[in-house]
């Protein structure tokens, strides 16, 4: 099989087969500066079709303002983003701004983006575990819920690529690695591509393809392993963390369910 060698500028590397190079999204020399300061730098990257990538950095190293410009949400200063034809994506944003005088319910939050139908929208929420909550206020949704919901809401678009902007946000701590294992099935069941931002450096060390460390640009890119070992991912991170993460593996012989509660693994 054919294979490609592609460079970052800080010499970080990696190689992959020609076959996955079949882009969905991708960002050519992108910088973005904003009141006067730089906040992305020369970035390039590629999501390919049936890939999970997260990017991943420190605070203010500009992973969000990355996924708005890749969404259009935002145009970049300079370079450019490209993307499959009438590609289809679903969002999730980091925060969502509801007023609290709005009396909104979870069906009508399904339908804000678009025109859906009951059976679609029901669908979605199965999908994601809270079908049960549809017609109720998000204001009485715990954060595992609403993350759920708004999950759900992704789903509507049968996306080609699901873009995830932290989604434990406001899960508690028992409840993450069940919804990470919710968007790997989801990943699998639509046979869709996966863009995540993520602060849970160990959730993404053992279950992404590609790793993407960015600080307004980009630091390293590669398997989850490489990045570990990269010098640039240490100097953010620190070594002795760095090496932690290359061993780490969540292994329990029970579930919970999405308020964090302890279930066994036949409920």
């Amino acid at each position: 099989m054919t294979t490609m060698r592609t460079e970052t500028s800080t010499g970080a590397e990696e190689v992959r087969p020609k076959s996955a190079l079949e882009p969905l999204i991708s960002a050519e020399n992108v910088s973005y500066h904003a009141s006067g300061r730089q906040i992305l730098q020369d970035i390039s990257l590629t999501v390919a079709r049936g890939e999970t990538v997260t990017v991943v950095g420190p605070n203010g190293a500009g992973k969000t303002t990355l996924l708005r410009v890749l969404l259009g949400l935002i145009s970049p200063t300079s370079g450019r983003v490209t993307s499959k034809p009438h590609l289809r994506i679903g969002y999730l944003p980091q925060k969502i701004h509801i007023d609290p005088v709005l009396p909104l319910s979870v069906n009508r939050i399904m339908t804000l983006t678009g025109s859906f139908t009951q059976e679609q929208i029901q669908a979605a929420l199965e999908e994601t575990g809270v079908s049960h909550l549809n017609g109720q206020s998000v204001f009485n949704l715990s954060g595992g819920e609403f993350q759920r919901m708004m999950l759900a809401r992704a789903l509507l678009r049968n996306p080609e690529l699901l873009v995830l902007d932290e989604p434990v946000q406001g899960v508690d701590y028992l409840g993450e690695a069940e919804l990470y294992e919710l968007i790997a099935n989801i990943r699998k069941k639509y046979s869709c591509s996966v863009l995540m931002i993520s602060h849970d450096l160990h959730v993404v060390m053992s279950s992404t393809d590609r790793v993407i460390c960015i600080d307004q640009h980009v630091c390293c890119q590669g398997k989850p392993q490489y990045v570990c070992n990269h010098t640039e991912f240490q100097r953010l991170f620190g070594r002795q963390f760095s090496e932690s993460l290359s061993v780490y593996s969540h292994d329990h012989d029970h579930r919970h369910d999405i308020s964090g509660n302890i279930q066994e693994k036949n409920q």
